[in-house]
């Protein structure tokens, strides 16, 4: 093995190491962000949702979508989306109605109960922006390029998942 073959397998075992690090970290967040909403919730005495279906409901804001929009924009897995939509349903925090056209889609939005959800979570996401942004954890150039570094991973999963088919 040549000196520079063996400096580009160091690099690349670098480079594995370090995408194996920020896999963890993203997987590692996501499940911290669930506990964080948890942890608000349990605070203010909300009990009847949980914090993936508040995620849901944030997600879908003022718009009125089918649980199929939801999986191809790709927030949530198939399954997952058609049981939290049908909970939100229940515990009133989302209106069904089944689409003029297709009758077999139904779109959902947030009902009154549901938007008073969707603005409690945007509430604490401000509270927490404010303080990341105040105690110098990230600044607007370091969000900005973080930011763009997950759209590419992104974008080279996608193009992954689409090459495969």
């Amino acid at each position: 093995m040549t000196m520079q073959t063996a400096v580009m397998d160091a690099q690349r075992s670098g480079f594995l190491s370090g995408y194996l690090d920020s896999l963890a970290m993203v997987e590692r967040l996501h499940r911290l962000l669930l506990d964080v909403i948890k942890d608000e919730f349990e605070r203010l005495g909300i009990l009847d949702i949980n914090a993936v279906q508040a995620l849901l409901l944030f997600n879908i804001g003022e718009n009125e979508v089918t649980a199929g929009e939801l999986k191809t924009r790709g927030y949530y897995q198939g399954s997952n989306v058609s049981y939290n939509l049908k909970k939100l349903v229940e515990t009133g925090h989302m209106h069904h109605q089944r689409c003029e056209i297709d009758r077999r889609s139904v779109r959902v939005r947030l009902t009154q109960k549901g938007s008073a959800m969707r603005n409690t979570l945007a509430a604490l996401f401000t509270r927490h922006a404010e303080g990341l942004e105040a105690r110098g954890v990230l600044g607007a150039d370091a969000l900005d390029t973080l930011n763009m570094s997950l759209r590419r991973m992104e974008r080279y999963w996608t193009d992954q998942i689409r090459y495969i088919y």
